[in-house]
């Protein structure tokens, strides 16, 4: 262990400086090793995760946490294996990405009993938002002061060097001007100007971000999600994303989990391009276990717009992973919108257009970047991925909408992967408009807070558009967790029967349990020829011919082979 860490602190800091500082990180892994209870538990087939605020799920006179848990454990219990709680650590902008203070639990939320106690039901899976941290933290104040523990812990620039090269995912300012003591100080600000980068050129500021992800594995972390990480280091000069130095300081991190807490998974979040995206497993052994598939949301409603999934199913085959310890956390809708990104290079350009347009169509709006040339482009389609595929201000059978959502999210289900599946998918909420009103930022559009009791209403009367779509996905889940071929370290064959098919079949580790996944992504009947006999159908245990099939408009069909 000391071999590898010390190779990535060479790396970072140089032959001089290395040794103090893996004397400091041996010590925390020593005291955090005896704190720590060892576990050999590892992904299943039964992987899958809930994407949730804190505060998602809401109840008068009762701590938010302790709501949220007792939904979870009421309506998905066997069903979802791990809770994903976006940040609940205090904060004061961008609904919990800019953390105050990354040890404690927002008491507005609860506490850190309130996060144990999900443990007993669920995996959690925490955020390590470690790019930036609130104008508001103590450590921002102590450099405002002009402390000197905290005068590094940030980057300053001075002059005015060449910028033009950094990536910005916003169109923000780069730069913040605070004052000081000592004088006025230009910050560097990715995301905004609560949002301050922290500087991991101090080695002080990696060894404490290495104790607070320690702490989080003794507070119970499976998964440890890097929010926002391709930024993590900056050179002037350079595009500031994707640097060598940031995949260092993962597999820093990496080495220094496994020395405590193998059975720790790292989840890196890098809403880019799909090549740049999979580089982030390192060489599948010393970097994150699992990246997020960010190309699949925008593909999948590219396929449903068109009805035709050759796109997808010819990136799909692309889809390799480099080792058996590593593998793709697919989703379709998160806390955040829709990444146009991801897709450059595998949609054309009036490709994404397209999708743009249809997002304005349906009532979702668009957030832009700024390019070095000083121009926006589309960054992210803000939409309900239900409003996405289907227009609410159209007049559509409601039910062949439901089809088409629950379709889309089979997809996401039958690939290589573990499902992260958010909130509102579960129940195929629509658009939050008077929320975006209220908070002035696109996002809101698909961040709606739900009444505990209004929402046990929905879901206990069958005609609702919650209530169809929960049982839906809930059949989805239940047959998922059924075979060992949706294992996430699996295979899987993309395979062409027809252009509205996307088909997939998944074969277990031991090659002992094969599925064949059929997904009609078109609004017509289709028909299509198998190589294969005869099957079980995996929602109903029928027995079925399947050489030839008919499916209809939307139509899901899960086979045992």
């Amino acid at each position: 262990m000391m071999t590898n860490l010390l190779y990535h602190l060479d790396f970072l800091y140089g032959k001089n400086q290395s040794l103090p500082i893996l004397v400091h990180a041996e010590n925390l892994i020593a005291d955090y090793r005896r704190r720590i209870p060892v576990r050999n538990d590892g992904m299943t087939k039964r992987n899958s995760i809930l994407i949730t605020y804190g505060d998602q799920v809401q109840l008068p006179g009762e701590k938010p946490l302790q709501t949220l848990s007792n939904f979870c454990k009421q309506y998905l219990t066997n069903i979802i294996s791990g809770i994903h709680i976006l940040p609940f650590y205090p904060w004061t902008s961008d609904d919990g990405f800019s953390v105050v203070d990354y040890r404690k639990v927002d008491l507005n939320l609860g506490n850190w009993e309130d996060i144990s106690s999900m443990q007993n039901h669920f995996g959690l899976m925490f955020d390590g938002v470690i790019n930036h941290i609130s104008s508001q933290s103590e450590w921002f104040k102590g450099f405002l002061r002009d402390d000197p523990r905290y005068r590094d812990y940030f980057i300053t620039v001075d002059d005015s060097p060449d910028l033009s090269q950094v990536v910005r995912p916003r169109t923000l300012p780069l730069l913040t001007a605070f004052n000081t003591p000592s004088g006025e100080k230009r910050v560097w600000t990715t995301f905004s100007d609560d949002q301050i980068d922290l500087n991991f050129k101090n080695p002080e500021v990696l060894l404490e971000i290495l104790d607070i992800l320690l702490m989080y594995v003794e507070r119970g972390a499976d998964f440890i999600r890097l929010d926002a990480i391709a930024y993590l280091w900056k050179e002037i000069g350079t595009t500031c994303i994707h640097l060598s130095q940031t995949h260092h300081v993962i597999q820093f991190l990496r080495a220094a989990l496994n020395e405590v807490a193998p059975h720790v998974n790292l989840i890196t979040e890098t809403n880019v391009p799909h090549a740049d995206n999979i580089s982030y497993f390192g060489d599948g052994t010393n970097e994150a276990q699992l990246v997020y598939n960010f190309a699949l949301p925008p593909l999948t409603l590219h396929a449903f717009h068109t009805g035709n999934a050759r796109t997808l199913s010819n990136w799909a085959k692309t889809l390799t992973l480099p080792s058996d310890k590593t593998t793709f956390f697919n989703f379709l809708a998160s806390h955040d919108g829709i990444g146009v990104n991801p897709a450059r290079g595998i949609l054309s350009n009036e490709e994404i257009e397209m999708l743009v347009n249809k997002t304005l169509e349906h009532g979702g709006l668009i957030s832009y970047k700024q390019n070095s040339d000083s121009s926006q482009s589309p960054y992210e389609m803000n939409i309900n991925y239900f409003d996405a595929l289907s227009n609410p201000k159209g007049n559509e059978d409601l039910g062949l909408q439901i089809n088409r959502f629950v379709a889309a999210q089979a997809i996401m289900l039958s690939l290589l992967g573990m499902p992260g599946i958010y909130f509102h998918s579960l129940f195929g909420s629509r658009g939050w408009f008077e929320g975006v009103q209220q908070t002035s930022r696109n996002r809101t559009i698909n961040r709606e807070k739900c009444n505990f009791e209004t929402l046990q209403n929905e879901l206990a009367d069958g005609n609702s558009l919650r209530s169809k779509v929960f049982t839906r996905y809930r059949q989805l889940l239940l047959a998922r967790n059924s075979t060992p071929a949706f294992h996430p370290h699996g295979t899987q064959n993309v395979l062409d029967f027809h252009p509205s098919v996307f088909a997939v079949e998944r074969i277990s580790p031991d090659g002992q349990s094969r599925v064949l996944c059929l997904q009609n992504v078109s609004a017509q009947q289709i028909t299509i020829t198998t190589n294969y006999a005869s099957a079980t159908n995996l929602f109903t245990g029928q027995s079925l011919q399947i050489s030839k099939i008919t499916l209809e408009p939307y139509q899901i069909l899960w086979v045992n082979l």
